[in-house]
């Protein structure tokens, strides 16, 4: 694709996720980004106003030849079907997270993308932050040597007006699980690019707060293979909500860090630490779903449409997604949970 090319944009959906791609899709407007419209089966027409496009059938929209790239922003069971039907359409997809319900589901859309040509990107937009790109690289790099430990903490609320804003949430079929996967499923897409694939997992979880039918809490124990270890808590139950954790230790330093701010940087190398913390980190998405930084989903729409004109890989592609999405599974299954997949 020519680097001058305009690239055009299909949102499917209208909800939170659906405005959060449209203003970053917006934001890079002067990069040839260029939203053509919105689909949405209920015929909401409110986010298409605003952006001055259209709001039609995801089937037309799938056929729009204005269109290069899909935006799969439905609820979460429709994941799967419509990215296949917009690759087999000729369109390129960037899903939201899940990108399926199962691994089953998430291969076939792996395959697909392979047959077809299509690009196939998922939305961890966690991956495209300079700060979390810059604890990569001192993995990489060796500056932590080697690791020993890494530490998930999710405290975040969500109220029962949260899960009965659609029928879909907090179920099993159109969810496909709860605080984990739906909440927690970025932060334990950044411990596997960190810390590499568990070996053993163990796993509890509970519905403590809400009348949903999956859980709003879980807690996980991760090893790795040369015996680094990891815990992971998730849960949609605390009041008022707190900003995440993630922490990371090796053998020479370590790495602290509540939502995006650092806490602590202390590593083998003196390459310096990005800006520290200099006030309390506020609840952010904690507390509010819609409380997620927009820089994040900014970055992955530049790396999509670098990655179409032959620039660079995708951060996170379908591999990247089934890979978290089989972890999540085999979570759910040490927890016992009948996830009905």
């Amino acid at each position: 694709m020519s680097r001058h090319k305009t690239i055009g944009f299909g949102i499917v959906g209208t909800g939170m996720a659906a405005e959060l791609h449209a203003r970053a899709i917006a934001a890079c407007a002067d990069q040839g980004a260029r939203l053509v419209g919105f689909a949405s089966r209920s015929a909401e027409a409110a986010l298409a106003r605003e952006y001055d496009t259209q709001c039609m059938e995801p089937a037309e929209l799938m056929e729009r030849t204005d269109i290069d790239v899909v935006c799969i922003c439905s609820p979460s069971g429709m994941h799967a079907r419509q990215a296949l039907q917009a690759m087999h359409s000729g369109k390129h997809v960037l899903v939201e997270k899940p990108m399926a319900l199962s691994v089953a589901e998430a291969r076939n859309m792996v395959t697909t993308s392979a047959t077809t040509g299509r690009l196939l990107g998922v939305a961890f937009q966690r991956r495209s932050e300079p700060l979390f790109q810059r604890v990569w690289q001192a993995v990489d790099s060796g500056a932590l040597g080697s690791l020993v430990g890494g530490l998930v903490s999710i405290p975040y609320k969500r109220d029962m007006d949260y899960y009965n804003s659609a029928a879909w949430r907090g179920t099993w079929a159109l969810d496909g699980g709860g605080a984990l996967m739906n909440q927690g499923i970025h932060l334990l897409d950044l411990l596997l690019w960190w810390m590499g694939d568990p070996k053993h997992i163990q796993a509890r979880a509970a519905t403590l707060r809400h009348d949903i039918e999956v859980e709003d809490t879980l807690c996980a124990t991760l090893a790795f293979q040369g015996g680094a270890m990891a815990t992971l808590l998730a849960t949609t139950a605390t009041e008022p909500g707190f900003a995440h954790r993630v922490e990371l230790y090796g053998t020479l330093g370590g790495i602290q860090i509540e939502g995006e701010q650092v806490l602590r940087w202390q590593t083998a190398y003196r390459d310096g630490p990005p800006a520290m913390r200099n006030k309390a980190e506020t609840a952010g998405a904690g507390g509010d779903p819609r409380g997620i930084p927009i820089t994040g989903h900014i970055g992955l729409i530049i790396n999509f449409m670098a990655a179409l004109r032959g620039g660079e890989p995708l951060l996170a592609d379908g591999r990247q997604g089934l890979r978290s999405l089989a972890i999540i599974e085999a979570i759910y299954a040490a927890a016992g949970l009948n996830t009905n997949l």
